[in-house]
């Protein structure tokens, strides 16, 4: 029997399933039909992974500070050729999505049609999640084909940047300061200064 427990008051219930025991997966088109039903909230935040749904965790004032000011500068600077998506559904197979901070696509794919191969960049912003972002999500990216992807410490910050894909995940990895430029391989017109768009260190 399923232990239920309340992590947080502001955060969906979760439950810790027994050692060795079968798990059901859940299909991304059942995870959509529950949400377009209206039993599962359409603002609830999520990720599927496995077939399993994980809950995101808050995000905090840092975060949103930074993805406020990254969206408009990417918004002003980036080529019509590309699209530069905030909180996109990445349908990674029948069985998997995440909800990356940003995901940069070539525009002329339909966001519900977008899939791993076809990101040039993924960015993910963490405060509370840097463990988890630099962690197991590095290798679900890794897993299904993703190019690139920076994970900004909105605390230090410092941008984490992944790249080089290998048989057993990404080959290269580096951490860029906040003075420096960071340009995306595949998509070079994509870069950023964190102190240039004025995000200090705390």
């Amino acid at each position: 029997m399923n232990e239920r427990i309340q992590l947080d008051p502001l955060r969906p219930a979760t439950t810790q399933a027994a050692d060795g025991m079968p798990r059901r997966p859940w299909t991304v088109a059942e995870i959509e039909a529950m949400v377009a039903a209206g039993i599962i909230a359409e603002d609830e935040r999520f990720e599927l992974i496995g077939g399993e749904v994980v809950p995101m965790l808050p995000k905090g004032g840092r975060h949103e500070m930074v993805k406020r000011e990254l969206n408009r500068y990417f918004q002003r600077t980036a080529p019509d050729s590309l699209a530069v998506a905030q909180e996109t559904t990445l349908r990674l197979d029948e069985t998997a999505f995440l909800e990356p901070d940003f995901c940069v696509y070539p525009q002329a794919i339909f966001p519900a049609d977008l899939r791993g191969p076809d990101v040039l960049l993924v960015i993910e912003i963490a405060d509370t999640s840097l463990a988890y972002d630099r962690g197991r999500k590095i290798g679900i990216y890794a897993a299904y084909g993703i190019p690139e992807v920076w994970v900004i410490d909105a605390n230090r910050p410092a941008t984490y940047i992944y790249r080089g894909l290998g048989v057993e995940g990404y080959r290269d990895h580096s951490e860029a300061s906040p003075d420096e430029t960071v340009t995306a391989v595949r998509a070079p017109a994509i870069s950023m200064c964190l102190s240039a768009l004025g995000l200090a260190p705390l």
